[in-house]
């Protein structure tokens, strides 16, 4: 949806999870929102009574259905679904966002947890709703290859654990390195995770 097609609510949301993803909870004011949204200031109160920790949970709900949503693009995107081929689609999204923009941008997610997970329990909540919305239909498309269900849970919070960390680590290095290593690592142990059919089974 183009930013244009949102009304002023979603705007506010869509604004605030890029904010946070690029300067983190503390550093994102409300002001600022309304500002990079377009929307009057007077709004914000009208639409969030909750201030800003509505706000901020808000977005990271958003981050988390976003997230969730792109599962469905990326084995789109591949001929043959594999479990490394789809974790080498989750970093590309990020491998190509910073090439082409620098690596000022990180998951609204992970900058809520680090900001306010220890203050804010409602925020706290609403990240690990979201980590858990992300990671429910990586391991749907796990099982669906055939990894057993028991084990596809496991492999897909590996999979969001490590690129999470690996896009730390990249935006401290401002370099793509870690991202790499971590989907050429990772690849032949999820794979190995699928279970073929025994012959004459």
């Amino acid at each position: 949806m183009a930013v244009s097609e949102r009304g002023p609510r979603e705007r506010m949301v869509f604004s605030a999870a890029q904010l946070i993803r690029r300067d983190g909870v503390t550093a994102t004011g409300m002001r600022e929102v309304a500002a990079h949204a377009g929307a009057p200031r007077g709004s914000l109160q009208h639409y969030f009574p909750g201030g800003k920790e509505q706000l901020v949970n808000e977005a990271v709900a958003w981050a988390g259905r976003y997230a969730a949503g792109r599962v469905a693009r990326f084995l789109a995107a591949l001929s043959e679904p594999t479990p490394s081929g789809l974790f080498a689609e989750m970093v590309r999204q990020w491998t190509d966002e910073y090439r082409a923009s620098g690596f000022e941008g990180g998951c609204p997610v992970a900058a809520a947890t680090v900001d306010c997970a220890q203050s804010t329990d409602s925020t706290r909540g609403a990240a690990a709703d979201a980590f858990a919305r992300w990671t429910r239909p990586v391991g749907e498309a796990l099982t669906d290859m055939g990894v057993p269900a028991e084990r596809a849970e496991s492999l897909a919070t590996l999979m969001i654990s490590a690129l999470e960390g690996a896009l730390l680590i990249a935006r401290t290095e401002r370099d793509e390195r870690a991202l790499t290593t971590v989907a050429r690592e990772l690849g032949p142990l999820l794979d190995a995770g699928v279970q073929r059919p025994s012959p004459g089974g």
